[in-house]
């Protein structure tokens, strides 16, 4: 039998790692900066509204749209501020009085809580289509899920 002398045992054994490996905190932080980034621009809106859900395509658009909401209640808010039915139109109107540099009125986000009926909806449409104001998109959240 041969003999195995004390020092060549311990050859297989690794030295501890003194190092810290920061790929996994990068990799963190770069999901973590993307969710931010994503979320960023929704946190925009200032009226609460729980939206429909499509599979369409974001808009391209060379202005900053006015916003139109309307919460699940029926109140009506242009960019934030509520806006009585009475004063409504009249609003509308000084809208499409202003004229972009492409000489177009400004571009409407209308925001419809998906709870709101169908005629409410439809009611303020028509309050923008009297007064002018046709280039209206429908704003929804992205469908989440699979195809």
């Amino acid at each position: 039998m041969a003999m195995q002398l004390p020092s060549q045992r311990g050859k297989g054994r690794r030295a501890p790692m003194a190092d810290i490996n920061v790929t996994p905190l990068v990799d963190v932080m770069l999901v973590l900066l993307i969710i931010f980034m994503v979320t960023a621009p929704l946190l925009t809106a200032g009226v609460p509204i729980d939206l429909p859900e499509s599979r369409a395509k974001p808009l391209e658009q060379d202005q900053e749209p006015v916003q139109i909401s309307i919460d699940e209640n029926g109140g009506v808010f242009i960019d934030r501020e509520a806006v009585r039915q009475a004063d409504l139109a009249a609003r509308l109107d000084a809208i499409a009085a202003q004229v972009g540099e492409n000489g177009k009125p400004p571009q409407i986000y209308l925001r419809g809580d998906q709870m709101l009926g169908y005629g409410k909806v439809m009611q303020v449409m028509g309050e923008l289509n009297r007064a002018g104001l046709n280039r209206v998109s429908l704003v929804t959240t992205s469908q989440s899920g699979g195809e």
